[in-house]
């Protein structure tokens, strides 16, 4: 990028608001994933005809955007693999209004999602996605890979809580798709569309949001096991007996052993799984589904049931399983963190599969995250720094993509595929697919200037 577009970009956003310092370029060169791309410039836009500026001066100069929240994300969508423009969203961080009434808020994508979880609480309100990252994480963000989280099982993801939005194109128009109602049906359902779009279609500068009644009372419950198998056994078992938790939570050994030390009462010896379950509702549903979950746990002879007592339990409980994630570095310098998803009665052969795919490769291979809806994160451990348990890492990150589409499941259930799996997406989508996609993005973006390289392998729109 030229001088001059620096230049101009600064006049927009104001000299303040755009950098080119090394140091800074730095801190928005990656994301979750931990490949590291520079991008050449980076600017804080204000407000949505800041941004329509950018992408009109970008389409007539050709240069790349690359729309970042707080780069949480896990498979490399928000880094700038071809250098350009990093257009990072933070300031765009206002809860514009919260129609308690009509039960939907309308925010910025800058907004982050654990702020607008307690707004909305003093309404009596609540939005249910809570991927772990809820307290860095932002609106926009979760929108563009349509994140999930622990209360998908009974709630949804993002796209379920998305009514409506504002995005600014590449060629810098300003769209807008959805209502503030809850029907709409007038033209194609475009906010669907952008939902989970990588930032590769539009980049998102507000979002109606649905909103739902606070539960009037939760329970939570820590069920371990001395049986893996029959703990991802478990799982469908529950929801098929007319159980409907808000959370069903999965760790395997090696996860439970990564954050023992956060837990004051360790799981009792022998633990080979855990689930974290809680049950919400108005009270008289909640007491209903703990004795009906606590009569099906009887007859699970492997299996013990701890109700949490107190709030201070549960949290630890969180704490505890939202520190799975950067605790495994205590395992190994480095890892490869995966989100495939299977149908739940699938889940006990796709653990099952890591687990030989652990010992025949040599590697630590840990199983976690949102049973109830089929969603494991899959953690294969190693050190990049040696070439060969760099090369068994890939070729076990392949293998479990392949047993995961042949189980009837996907590449991801809430991470995207980004940059990290785009090399593998016709595992899932046939040829007609992928066709009909790129010829999306190309009617979207025919210079091909927003966050290119993603989603499809790169070089290849």
């Amino acid at each position: 990028m030229n001088p001059i577009i620096i230049k101009k970009i600064s006049a927009i956003v104001g000299p303040a608001f755009c950098t080119t310092r090394r140091e800074d370029l730095h801190c928005y060169s990656f994301d979750g994933a931990g490949k590291i791309f520079l991008p050449e410039a980076v600017a804080f836009p204000a407000t949505t005809a800041e941004v329509a500026a950018i992408m009109r001066l970008a389409s007539e100069y050709g240069f790349p955007v690359v729309p970042r929240g707080a780069g949480t994300g896990m498979t490399g969508g928000s880094v700038p693999i071809r250098g350009g423009l990093v257009l990072a969203l933070s300031r765009m961080n206002h809860i514009v209004e919260i129609d308690a009434g009509n039960q939907i808020a309308i925010v910025e994508p800058g907004v982050i999602t654990g702020d607008l979880q307690q707004a909305v609480r003093k309404f009596g309100l609540f939005y249910p996605p809570d991927p772990a990252s809820l307290k860095f994480c932002t609106i926009g963000g979760n929108a563009a890979e349509c994140a999930g989280g622990p209360s998908a099982v009974k709630y949804g993801v993002t796209k379920d809580f998305v009514i409506g939005l504002e995005a600014v194109l590449a060629s810098g128009d300003i769209v807008t798709a959805g209502t503030r109602t809850e029907k709409g049906v007038t033209g194609y359902d475009l906010t669907r569309l952008f939902i989970g779009s990588e930032g590769t279609l539009g980049i998102i500068t507000r979002l109606i949001l649905r909103l739902l009644p606070l539960p009037e009372h939760k329970e939570t419950f820590l069920v371990t096991s001395t049986s893996l198998a029959s703990t991802t056994a478990l799982v469908a078992r529950i929801l098929n007996s007319n159980i409907r938790p808000c959370t069903l939570e999965y760790m395997d050994r090696t996860a439970i052993r990564v954050v023992t030390d956060r837990l004051s009462t360790p799981p009792p010896p022998g633990t080979e799984a855990l689930l974290l379950i809680e049950l919400d509702g108005d009270r008289d549903t909640v007491d209903h589904q703990t004795a009906r979950l606590k009569a099906l746990l009887a007859t699970e002879p492997d299996c013990h049931c701890h109700h949490a007592a107190s709030q201070t339990e549960v949290d630890e409980l969180w704490q505890a399983r939202r520190s799975i994630s950067p605790a495994t570095f205590n395992l190994s310098p480095h890892k490869i963190s995966e989100d495939v998803a299977v149908p739940r009665t699938r889940i006990p052969d796709l653990v099952a599969f890591t687990e030989r795919l652990s010992a025949e490769l040599g590697l630590t291979i840990l199983t976690f995250g949102h049973a109830g809806d089929g969603n494991i994160h899959v953690n294969i451990m190693l050190d990049k720094d040696d070439p060969e348990q760099l090369r068994r890492g890939e070729s076990a990150k392949e293998r479990l993509f392949r047993q995961a589409i042949a189980l009837g499941g996907t590449l991801s259930g809430e991470h995207g595929i980004g940059l990290s799996k785009a090399l593998f997406l016709a595992l899932e989508l046939n040829d007609a697919t992928i066709r009909l996609m790129k010829d999306l993005k190309q009617l979207f973006d025919p210079h091909n200037i927003l966050n290119p390289g993603k989603i499809f392998p790169e070089g290849v729109v």
